[in-house]
């Protein structure tokens, strides 16, 4: 018996606005803050995607 990988939309959704706007705040101070909240948007939700889980369904 094998267990999916923990996978949660809203921890994607979640991570990429968070990102966005810290990015945005340290895009700000280096120069470019479009980039900066861009950049942070993919990490942030590529991080909550992975380790944010959702609920167990359990049969």
């Amino acid at each position: 018996m094998t267990r999916k990988p923990h996978r949660n939309g809203r921890g994607f959704f979640l991570g990429a606005m968070l990102g966005a706007v810290v990015g945005f705040l340290l895009g700000r101070g280096a120069g470019n803050p479009v980039l900066g909240a861009l950049l942070g948007a993919v990490v942030g939700s590529a991080i909550l995607y992975r380790i944010n889980p959702g609920p167990w369904k359990r049969d």
